[in-house]
């Protein structure tokens, strides 16, 4: 606003004394202040509003206009109140730097002089960045000219004081401030917070904006990135991403909060750019994926690797290995076992495909485009992930690559999923979940239908697993948890009833822990001393209860025959 714009304004009451050609500098905001010196606290373009109460002598106020021009304050306003009028000298002083001097009558109260200034301000502010949002948006969908969403979440943070960040559904920063701050931080456990809150909202059909106040104590508010509105809510909930605002909009007007619909608007435009871009890396894991599927030869799958090899990892001097991950997402009322069916009608793969190419973008990365070079298939209710990792250098001497160790390298299933599983939690609960099996690492095509099977193998093993959650590698396949995903649940139920029903009877009775004294024992090793230190029991107590499970149960835990029928009970029933 102009300082014209204030002696238009009948109801503040001010009457210009000195500056009157200097009317139409620009207003950019308003401060009341009595400091002699408050150029530490003044900008450039302020209404400076003081009642005087720095002035003790009459050269007090040459030394308080030069400090507030030489900060560049677009005027100042005396209040009448401290002294009856504006004193002569303060006047004179104005004249001589021209600065537009003000005075304001006693019963006109600075704040509000400070509520219409910043009304007026703000309200600018907010149509001058509605109109660089749509011409950001124009030029953002003819391509990526507009310089991506930093520079709309820039302007949000300097013109509107909100700081605003992208966010993908497992809580990754994708933009955000690029100025470095307090203020522009959002820590790791805030993100994935506010990205569980918001997949939970979206997945029970809760409107946005979502208001909520974070561990951290601080007030944000969250907006959805628009998608598909026709769509099932479980097609794109966990592929959505969210806009979060560092303040409270419950109280915004209309036109800020469609100002920051259009913003998700433009964001929405990015995330599309973003999924075009994946379409060649999806199109090439597909494509091997059929190959390795319908049993081609080994040579005509590493001639189709080497094409996506310099589309998966640019600049690679040789040609890497690989890893094969395959996930799951299954919709509809599943148990602890993972025995759910998928929602009728809703397409798990592609569900299962975009959530993976997020799961598996690397966790130091941010951006829209974070170096995420993974190639992602996706086939019935399966999603299949092709991960390219760096060529081994520490091969025997005299060996071929394919005799390297590989129990160490690449992707491991306990660490995958340890950043996302918090918000992906919220997002499938009482609805899906998701299961992921991680394969060894690959030296060859020759591996890789191997692998792909390794991989499916282990993701049922994840699936055997209570949680929303779950995943399990390679390593387990070594196992005898290997075998467990394949008992039938008929023969589970009987193998485990016949177990351990007498001392869950018990514990109820008797309320004697004899389930937890057993699964201490086994984990011992069988042994007294450490397995009393572990309870926090005399041995002659543990000897006690293990003598009752085996009176309950007609096995002795001296055997291992036995003690493997518990373990194997256990383990088939976790929530026992």
């Amino acid at each position: 606003m102009r300082l014209r714009a204030l002696l238009d304004t009948d109801a503040l009451g001010l009457r210009l004394l000195s500056g009157g050609d200097e009317l139409d500098r620009t207003v950019r905001g308003v401060m009341t202040t009595d400091l002699r010196d408050p150029s530490r606290y003044l900008s450039g373009g302020e209404l400076v509003l003081t009642g005087l109460a720095w002035r003790r002598e009459p050269e007090d106020s040459e030394r308080f206009v030069r400090i507030l021009t030489a900060a560049g304050v677009a005027g100042l306003a005396a209040g009448e109140a401290e002294l009856g009028a504006v004193p002569e000298d303060l006047v004179l002083a104005c004249g001589r730097h021209r600065l537009p001097l003000f005075s304001v009558v006693e019963d006109v109260s600075f704040a509000s002089i400070t509520e219409h200034v910043v009304r007026q301000v703000s309200g600018e502010r907010a149509g001058d960045l509605a109109a660089v949002v749509e011409r950001h948006r124009r030029l953002m969908t003819s391509g990526p000219a507009g310089g991506g969403p930093e520079v709309v979440l820039d302007l949000l943070g300097s013109d509107l004081d909100l700081p605003a960040w992208v966010l993908s559904p497992t809580g990754r920063r994708i933009a955000g401030p690029t100025a470095e701050g307090p203020a522009t931080q959002l820590p790791p456990a805030v993100r994935a917070q506010l990205a569980g809150e918001h997949l939970a909202a979206r997945r029970t059909g809760r409107r946005g904006p979502l208001r909520l106040t974070a561990a951290n104590g601080v007030p944000y508010s969250v907006f959805p990135i628009p998608s598909d509105d026709s769509a099932d809510v479980r097609e794109t909930v966990l592929s959505d991403w969210l806009l979060v605002v560092g303040a409270e909009a419950a109280d915004w007007p209309e036109e800020r909060l469609d100002l920051l619909h259009g913003v998700t608007q433009l964001i929405a435009v990015e995330r599309d750019r973003r999924d075009a871009a994946r379409t060649v890396r999806r199109r090439l894991a597909q494509e091997v994926l059929e190959l390795v599927q319908t049993g081609a030869p080994p040579a005509e799958i590493a001639a189709r690797l080497r094409v996506a090899a310099p589309v998966l990892l640019p600049g690679l001097g040789a040609a890497p290995h690989w890893q094969v991950v395959v996930a799951r997402v299954e919709w509809g009322n599943g148990d602890a076992q993972g025995g759910g069916a998928p929602g009728a009608g809703i397409p798990g793969g592609p569900v299962a495909q975009a959530l993976l190419e997020e799961v598996l973008v690397d966790p130091g990365a941010s951006g829209p485009e974070p170096s995420d070079r993974i190639a992602v298939a996706h086939t019935g209710e399966e999603a299949v992930a092709l991960v390219p990792l760096p060529a081994l250098s520490d091969a025997p001497a005299g060996g071929s690559p394919d005799s390297a160790p590989a129990h160490d390298e690449g992707l491991h299933a306990d660490t995958l999923l340890a950043a996302v599983r918090e918000p992906l939690s919220r997002g499938l609960e009482g609805d899906g979940r998701l299961t992921l099996g991680v394969s060894a690492a690959v030296h060859s095509a020759d591996g890789l239908r191997g692998a792909l099977e390794e991989a499916r193998h282990a993701r049922r093993v994840a699936a055997a697993r209570p949680g929303l959650v779950c995943a399990a590698g390679h390593q387990e396949l070594a196992s005898h948890v290997l075998l467990l995903p394949f008992v039938p649940d008929d023969v589970r139920r009987a193998f485990t009833a016949r177990l351990l029903d007498p001392l869950r009877a018990y514990d109820r009775r008797h309320r004697a822990e004899l389930i937890p004294t057993l699964e201490a024992f086994l984990e011992c090793d069988g042994s007294w001393t450490r397995c009393a230190a572990r309870l926090h029991l005399h041995v002659n107590t543990l000897r006690y209860r293990v003598g009752r499970i085996e009176q309950l149960t007609g096995r002795e835990l001296s055997r291992l025959e036995d003690k493997l029928d518990f373990f194997l009970a256990l383990r088939m029933n976790p929530q026992s």
